[in-house]
């Protein structure tokens, strides 16, 4: 697949003490997405100095110092704010790029007028397929999650390009103009649930999300709600007002009504 004429995306990160990390992702981008790169925007959400010198990598770097610690939602939606790419990508600092994955993403939606967000397969440190493309949650599951059953589990059939509810905020590639016409993330929520939000309202505007696992980054997933009370608490509190809101009920009996139409 031929490369970009010129740079179009917008790349997203925010760091939260977490210049190790950052720093390999960065090289990343510059060793694997270089071609496809206008800028990346970092925002460092606590303060910390950078090892390493703008001038560095092939694309500009922007860095946003926030002068006190906001939410997940809140740093992407004040980057895409300053984004002058055609395309945002919403990116954690945890994930690792081992190929060109840009380009096959930005195919998707440069030919599927209707896929307005798109996102690659994320593997674990092992190699294996995370369920980072999933079904709308429920209360009902949640609660068979909490009892120790297993969720429904979103799978792409021979690794082709697929259209699940939701995709996980660790990498989303989507229009500046599809993201900031649909307001991009609720800042309501502090942590979780903003991408599952997102994605929602997406659907319910009829833009659909788009999964292909035939591309794929490496996640290192901290999984700090396990350990911390702080982040339980927040994604709780996220999966509460989720479960509550509008946008939940909305996008329940939207699917409700379209199992009933296919019988």
């Amino acid at each position: 697949m031929s490369t970009p004429q010129s740079p179009e995306i917008s790349v997203s990160i925010v760091s939260h003490g977490q210049m190790p990390l950052v720093t390999a992702l960065l090289h990343d981008l510059a060793q694997h997405a270089a071609p496809y790169v206008t800028e990346v925007l970092l925002t460092l959400n606590l303060p910390e100095e950078l090892p390493f010198e703008n001038s560095e990598f092939q694309f500009p770097l922007r860095v946003i110092r926030n002068t006190a610690p906001m939410g997940f939602g809140a740093n992407h939606n004040q980057a895409a704010a300053r984004a002058v790419g055609k395309y945002v990508c919403i990116l954690n600092p945890d994930i690792r790029l081992g190929s060109d994955v840009f380009g096959p993403l930005l195919h998707v939606l440069k030919t599927s007028p209707d896929v307005g967000l798109v996102a690659p397969g994320v593997l674990n440190a092992h190699g294996q397929l995370e369920d980072s493309a999933r079904y709308f949650p429920t209360p009902w599951e949640i609660l068979g999650k909490a009892l120790g059953r297993r969720s429904r589990r979103f799978v792409a059939r021979d690794h082709e390009l697929s259209y699940p509810d939701w995709v996980g905020g660790m990498f989303m590639l989507l229009s500046l103009d599809t993201f900031q016409a649909h307001n991009g993330f609720d800042e309501r929520y502090f942590l979780y649930y903003e991408d599952v939000d997102l994605c929602a309202r997406l659907q319910l505007a009829h833009v659909r999300v788009a999964w292909l696992p035939a591309v794929s980054v490496i996640h290192d997933a901290q999984r700090t709600s396990h350990r911390n009370l702080k982040y339980l608490r927040w994604h709780i509190s996220s999966m509460l007002r989720y479960f509550m809101s509008s946008v939940y009920w909305d996008a329940s009996s939207r699917k409700w009504i379209m199992k009933s139409t296919r019988h």
